[in-house]
């Protein structure tokens, strides 16, 4: 008997059938149905048996080549094999048992700018470095279409002023998305933002002064390190987990060993640079446990929507702002990642600090433009931002396994890697302590960027690690950067011996 929801069945239906009969044999093979060196049933085999055409199941075949699954033998059809990339071991998990290093002011200004100035000067033909998807993957014509709409339905629109709060339709659209991750929202709660940066700055101006402390992720966004820096916040870095996030213990004994912590700031789905994502009791212990302690919890929920299809299953992602019944926790999100890259468009809704939020935005940088707010409005009220959405997180599926794929074959051995479900990124864990660092420098020189590990930290304790990013559709140059990348790794271990 089929015993799937019908909120399921309705997000299983909305995919390609090459994608649904793909997930069925992958979990045929995942579950030991079909065995490493079993043949694939051959594309006559599987039009006849699933009624599709032979383009559905050459695509169903190649769909799942791509990811690993099965290899094409010549004259004899596909054949399952186990992916390069699961023969790799996950990165290494902290230690949670000890208390974080006491809060110190943050002091990585100063590498950010030298990571980035040298990656601008240095002509780059494989970037790695960027946490964000190639431009042909996002839907710029239909945004064109809604940005001439609206200044045709309203010509006064650029001579006009604009909305201390943000555009009203706009902040009714984002009110009405967040019902789907379980926040219920007035449009009078939400305050547009210049991405999810400035609602980060704003948040931690509005629970903190120069001098507090504020705990972190631990590695964290280097982003947020320089807001902290350039606030005079101290950060506190608490363990975090590639698979769950950060840890509550560690969190709660800091708490009781230091007196000072303003505020507790996190990405719950697709932790950056980890990938990792909270388990709903994890994410609802969080919020109690800043409650009981009277801490402001900031959530950073830029990447909830690139979470997997299959990871989400029949219940939605919640935001951890839905266990908020007192107001502490401030939502923090944007559409740089997910929809607009080039309309640098966030918001917030900051529950009991509201009213301070508001005054910080208009004496910090007044009011948004309107024009990119209603283009965005007439293009998420319909259906093909949904249809956007679903295809973008298949494609980064099919991108981040193809990288995995390609670092398991050509990194060498002891290399760890952290494959999440869903996002732009992986987290590699290099062998033997090899400093990212000395990578960065390395692969640079011969026209490579990537994101060395110590970005995301205010120590070097995450030097061993790279952050690769994925949003790139996985061609030639790609792999050929990756492969050369892996022979870089090689050559400096070596160079060790």
């Amino acid at each position: 008997m089929d015993t799937a929801s019908p909120s399921s069945t309705a997000r299983q239906q909305q995919q390609p059938i090459y994608q649904r009969l793909a997930a069925h044999y992958r979990g045929a093979i995942q579950a030991g149905s079909l065995n490493v060196g079993d043949r694939m049933p051959s594309l006559r085999s599987l039009m006849r048996q699933h009624e599709v055409s032979l383009s559905t199941a050459m695509q169903l075949s190649r769909h799942l080549e791509s990811e690993g699954w099965l290899e094409a033998r010549p004259r004899s059809g596909y054949f399952v094999r186990k992916p390069l990339r699961n023969t790799l071991a996950t990165v290494s998990e902290p230690r949670m048992d000890i208390t974080p290093d006491p809060a110190q002011y943050v002091g990585i200004h100063g590498r950010v700018s030298d990571f980035i100035a040298r990656g601008r000067l240095q002509m780059v033909k494989t970037n790695l470095a960027v946490a964000r998807c190639a431009p042909e993957l996002y839907p710029g014509d239909a945004l064109k279409l809604a940005t001439m709409r609206v200044l045709r339905t309203r010509p006064t629109l650029l001579v006009s002023a604009s909305s201390p709060r943000g555009n009203p339709e706009f902040r009714a659209v984002l009110a009405k998305r967040a019902l789907g991750m379980g926040v219920t929202l007035s449009p009078d709660d939400v305050q547009v933002t210049n991405g999810c940066i400035e609602a980060l700055n704003l948040a931690l101006r509005a629970v903190a002064q120069p001098g507090d402390t504020i705990a972190v992720e631990s590695p964290t966004f280097y982003g947020l390190l320089q807001v902290l820096e350039a606030l005079g916040l101290r950060a506190l870095e608490i363990p975090t987990s590639p698979q769950t996030g950060i840890s509550l213990d560690a969190l709660e004994m800091a708490m009781q060993t230091y007196d000072n912590i303003k505020a507790v700031v996190v990405v719950p789905h697709l932790q950056n640079p980890l990938g990792s994502i909270m388990p709903d009791a994890h994410k609802q212990g969080l919020v109690l446990l800043c409650e009981r302690h009277g801490v402001a919890l900031i959530e950073d929920d830029t990447y909830s929507e690139l979470v997997s299809e299959g990871t989400r299953g029949d219940a939605p992602l919640r935001a951890m702002k839905s266990w908020d019944t007192t107001g502490n926790v401030i939502y923090c999100a944007s559409l740089h990642k997910i929809l607009a890259p080039g309309i640098r468009v966030g918001w917030m809704a900051a529950g009991r600090w509201q009213a301070r939020v508001e005054m910080l935005k208009f004496s910090q940088t007044r009011s948004n433009e309107e024009l990119s707010q209603l283009a965005l409005a007439d293009y998420m009220a319909t259906p093909a931002y949904d249809r956007h959405l679903r295809r973008l997180r298949s494609t980064l599926h099919v991108q981040r396994e193809k990288t995995a794929q390609a670092i398991a074959s050509y990194f060498p051995e002891g290399t760890r890697l952290n494959v999440p479900d869903g996002g732009l990124s992986l987290w590699v864990e290099l062998p033997h302590k090899l400093s990212s660092r000395r990578v960065f420098d390395a692969a640079l020189a011969q026209q490579i960027l990537v994101t060395p590990g110590q970005m995301f930290s205010n120590t070097l304790r995450f030097d061993p690690y790279l952050r690769i990013n994925c949003g790139w559709p996985h061609q030639q140059d790609v792999e050929q950067g990756l492969r050369r990348l892996g022979q870089i790794v090689t050559e400096l271990l070596e160079d060790n011996v």
